[in-house]
């Protein structure tokens, strides 16, 4: 489904690694595209507009004339110090953004929320969290994201013919991308990763190229709030994650292993280390945990709004390789 109406859209976030692949896709599809951002997009460096999400007045300025607002920026990092920041940008970012909204007669409000408002064990280990399944987050990033929400879901419902989008978003892969999935594929190049475990529990994932089209798919909605996970399915065994990496790579089998046990020990060893260096490791006891265990979400309510998918998650593993590992080896 197309969209009707071409509209004046900006994205708060809009530098960043998924509000480029968005700008590009709502820039193709021939909206006017404004990026508000702390830093300048290289994308859309004549599109980009500096400014802070916590600085209302800039952001009220920034969003003059504007039809629909993406809502992108976060602290999201897992070693955000202190605390408070997480909150700063995420909670007060939104409630800057509604009253900004307000003064500027902005109806529609796209959100990028997180599946870590959900708890890390799921109510079903076999479908994991549903949207109508109670939040319970389980760090200060997915505590901050729900009360987000909250601050949204108020706006949403006190103004008539108001669009509200909540897109839950499990970790995004794809090329310029620094997250966990490029960890992993970094630590695979470099021969210094060994899976831990058996590798049978399932990760949802999702690639960037997927969401970005959701997103903009949400253009379409009808005035209400509107609440999704976004994974891209069907979800991958970490085992096979591992294999489609190392095959891309031109590497055979599986690589080295380590039983549960020693991977967490060797963890903790990180954790020691980290706190008597004072530097951050790609390696922690959190880590160890979460790459173990199952991280799902369910994604069939999504499937209801007639949503398409043009790549599968192996193709965004093999273009993201193509891009960071593959495309400039063997050039100085």
């Amino acid at each position: 489904m197309t969209t009707k109406l071409l509209q004046r859209i900006a994205i708060i976030g809009g530098a960043g690694f998924i509000g480029t692949v968005l700008a590009k896709r709502l820039h193709e599809d021939g909206h006017e595209i404004i990026l508000i951002d702390l830093n300048q997009s290289e994308a859309f460096p004549d599109k980009s507009v500096i400014a802070d999400v916590t600085d209302l007045s800039e952001l009220t300025s920034a969003l003059s004339g504007v039809d629909v607002i993406y809502n992108l920026a976060a602290e999201h990092r897992d070693d955000v110090s202190p605390v408070s920041k997480y909150y700063d940008v995420n909670v007060g970012g939104a409630e800057n953004i509604i009253k900004a909204a307000e003064a500027n007669g902005i109806k529609t409000i796209v959100f990028t929320s997180t599946v870590a408002v959900y708890p890390l064990k799921p109510a079903n280990l076999q479908t994991g969290s549903r949207e109508t399944d109670p939040p319970a987050p389980f760090n200060d990033y997915g505590k901050s994201k729900l009360e987000a929400e909250v601050v949204l879901k108020r706006w949403a419902e006190q103004g008539e013919g108001r669009t509200l989008v909540i897109d839950r978003l499990v970790a995004t892969f794809g090329p310029n991308n620094r997250g966990n999935i490029y960890t992993l594929m970094s630590q695979i190049a470099g021969g210094k990763f060994a899976m831990i475990g058996n590798g049978q529990n399932r990760k949802s994932i999702a690639y960037v190229g997927n969401v970005a089209a959701f997103l903009a798919h949400a253009l379409t909605f009808q005035p209400g709030t509107h609440l999704y996970n976004y994974a891209d399915k069907p979800d991958l065994v970490t085992r096979d994650l591992v294999s489609t990496i190392r095959q891309a790579l031109g590497m055979q089998g599986m690589g080295p292993r380590l039983p549960y046990p020693l991977g967490l020990i060797g963890g903790m060893g990180f954790d020691v280390m980290a706190k008597l260096t004072g530097r951050t490791f790609p390696i922690s006891a959190v880590r160890v945990r979460k790459f173990c265990a199952n991280t799902i979400v369910s994604a069939d309510k999504l499937e209801e709004t007639g949503f398409q998918r043009k790549y599968s998650l192996e193709d965004g593993l093999r273009e993201m390789i193509e891009a960071e590992f593959l495309h400039n080896k063997g050039t100085s």
